[in-house]
């Protein structure tokens, strides 16, 4: 007697796909076509009321964390920055016609204005040619170690575009972690499509950045880069995440935004607090730190942040 083939038990019933594309709503009936009719998970209107948050918090969360997993992503380098710091070329140009703006017009104010911004801009711009070259290193070199080490960054533009872009000019992975923003951010050209998210929720976008970090670089930048770099800190401080090594890149920008030695002299935070923090000048000397950090055997292998 000839045996049947076994059915797998997950083909014994529908999936929660097929259900909601085979299902027909409207059978003509007013009952159909009432939307208490429509698959929960199908509901948009119902996904989106104020009451179903916590619903999408927890899908925020779940979708990069899987997509991740699929890719096999075990350890992260976050890289954190200015939105407006542009590379070299970019950074000439716009200065070269602030300059002649300026000089056809040297009593309007504005113009002069903007031309100091264009000078500072083509002189931060070293920065983003040092956040690729990190990137580029870092992409490298892990190679090398026991695990992947995958640089994740904002997603956005200036110094999350240089550390995208560093990893994608040896052909490595990135990921981009963008968000919604009323001036719509949108994903720059040189994350790993498959590894750029998009996020609602700051809270489980910030999460994320932390998630798998074994290291944190935080180059210039403004509200955003110290938002994040000072929750990172506090995370650190109360221990609601491993110590890892947080590196500031150019320490003449920093000194000059935060004076973390008057916190200290202020009882504010303690001496310990002060050392979280180290600095670097250069790709080679953030990621010696990096490095240094990693075969010490601080990077806690497989672990993530909570």
């Amino acid at each position: 007697m000839a045996h049947k083939p076994k059915i797998p038990c997950d083909s014994l019933f529908p999936t929660a796909k097929q259900d909601a594309t085979n299902v027909s709503y409207d059978y003509g009936s007013v009952q159909s076509s009432s939307p208490s009719y429509r698959l929960a998970y199908d509901d948009f209107d119902f996904i989106m009321r104020d009451e179903l948050r916590p619903v999408r918090l927890q899908l925020e969360l779940l979708k990069p964390e899987l997509t991740q997993l699929e890719h096999n992503i075990q350890a992260t380098i976050v890289v954190f920055g200015s939105a407006r710091i542009p590379d070299y070329q970019d950074a000439q140009q716009v200065l070269t016609y602030a300059e002649q703006a300026y000089q056809a017009q040297p009593q309007n104010e504005r113009l002069k204005q903007e031309l100091g911004y264009a000078q500072k801009a083509a002189i931060k711009s070293r920065y983003y040619e040092e956040a690729r070259n990190l990137s580029r290193l870092i992409t490298v070199e892990a190679k090398k170690l026991e695990w992947s080490v995958v640089v994740v960054t904002g997603g956005g533009p200036g110094i999350m575009e240089a550390a995208n872009r560093g990893a994608a000019d040896v052909a490595g992975k990135s990921i981009g972690l963008n968000i919604v923003l009323p001036g719509e951010q949108k994903p720059n050209p040189y994350i790993t499509p498959e590894l750029c998210f998009q996020f609602h929720y700051f809270a489980i976008r910030k999460m994320h950045f932390l998630m798998r970090a074994i290291a944190l670089v935080a180059f210039p930048g403004g509200y955003g880069t110290l938002d994040e770099l000072f929750e990172t800190l506090t995370l650190i401080q109360t221990r609601k995440v491993r110590r890892v090594p947080v590196i500031l890149f150019g320490r003449d920008y920093w000194d000059k935004i935060i004076n973390f030695d008057a916190l200290v002299d202020e009882g504010a935070i303690s001496q310990c607090d002060r050392e979280l923090v180290q600095y670097a000048e250069s790709a080679d000397e953030a990621w010696a730190i990096i490095l240094e950090n990693y075969t010490n055997g601080n990077n806690h292998k497989g672990q993530k942040n909570e």
